[in-house]
């Protein structure tokens, strides 16, 4: 595979970063993803961080150097997330769950596959043209969607949403793929610091027209300038597919040459270091890679 990212989260007018973000890839496959703590739960940092620990860790397992079924392991990664929280809030001893939204993406072969719970965004643009984003799991974005066939009257807060890992009920997960992807296509996961402030025709049209070592860090300080003082975290993880003229700047991979059981992880190398925000306590970081890898001998015991 060859690819070039380019990663930026801001912390706003908020008392601390809550998203988390993040990429690993063996030779024939890569994994992006991106989670959205929420307030107004515990620890939504420690949500955002754990959720894509638990992604991380499942990518390693599985992807030898491929995976077998993108789709279903994305599906199944982001479940165990879930069952993370949940089991993490009772350890704990948390009268309520930590929560976050999660978006995430499989690239292998010249094919693309993502899932998405809550409202943290992927976008694909192809040239000039916005191909497809995921559609957010919020009252209101089901309303805009459902006034298509039924007039509706009242709209509700956009913040206001349906699902998300952490949940008492069981996560609303949507999947798609697999979708052909082309040398010079990007596709760009966000949370809605982004979204919430930059519409989708300044998103495409921004991503189109610059480099995306450029194009992020404008959206971002777009975001920023529209949420004025009390504006929400920003964090846009953005890639683009067989990038050849990229590959020798500091944001180009290529895996051409890397072996069968070569892993390589940004998610696992940001423990701690606060690379996406606030650093979490060493102590929640050692107990929730513990509960990973406990997690992991179970499901593989079950498997045999």
């Amino acid at each position: 595979m060859r690819f070039s990212v380019y990663q930026v989260s801001r912390k706003g007018g908020r008392d601390k970063n809550e998203d988390r973000m993040g990429y690993c890839y063996t030779r024939d496959s890569g994994l992006f993803a991106l989670a959205d703590g929420m307030g107004g739960h515990p620890q939504g940092e420690v949500a955002s961080q754990l959720a894509l620990q638990t992604l991380a860790a499942l990518f390693q397992r599985d992807a030898r150097p491929s995976l077998a079924e993108p789709l279903r392991f994305l599906h199944e990664a982001i479940i165990a997330g879930h069952h993370q929280l949940l089991r993490y809030a009772t350890e704990q001893g948390l009268m309520d769950t930590p929560r976050t939204t999660i978006v995430a993406c499989v690239l292998q072969g010249n094919t693309a596959y993502w899932a998405h719970c809550g409202d943290s965004r992927l976008y694909l643009v192809r040239g000039d043209k916005l191909v497809t984003r995921t559609r957010d799991h919020s009252y209101t974005e089901l309303q805009e969607t459902l006034a298509r066939v039924v007039p509706m009257a009242d709209r509700v807060n956009r913040n206001v949403l349906f699902t998300c890992l952490g949940s008492p009920g069981k996560p609303v997960i949507d999947t798609a793929g697999p979708l052909v992807v082309y040398p010079g296509d990007r596709l760009m996961l966000c949370s809605d610091g982004l979204w919430g402030t930059v519409d989708d025709t300044v998103i495409t049209e921004v991503l189109a027209r610059n480099p995306i070592s450029d194009a992020v860090p404008e959206l971002v300080e777009r975001a920023l300038r529209a949420g004025g003082e009390g504006s929400d975290n920003v964090t846009v993880l953005a890639v683009e597919w067989e990038a050849a003229e990229d590959l020798d700047s500091a944001d180009g991979v290529s895996t051409m040459s890397l072996g069968d059981e070569v892993f390589a992880s940004t998610i696992q190398a940001s423990l701690g270091t606060g690379s996406a925000g606030d650093e979490l306590d060493d102590a929640e970081i050692e107990r929730s890679i513990r509960e990973i890898n406990e997690a992991i001998e179970r499901s593989s015991s079950k498997r045999r």
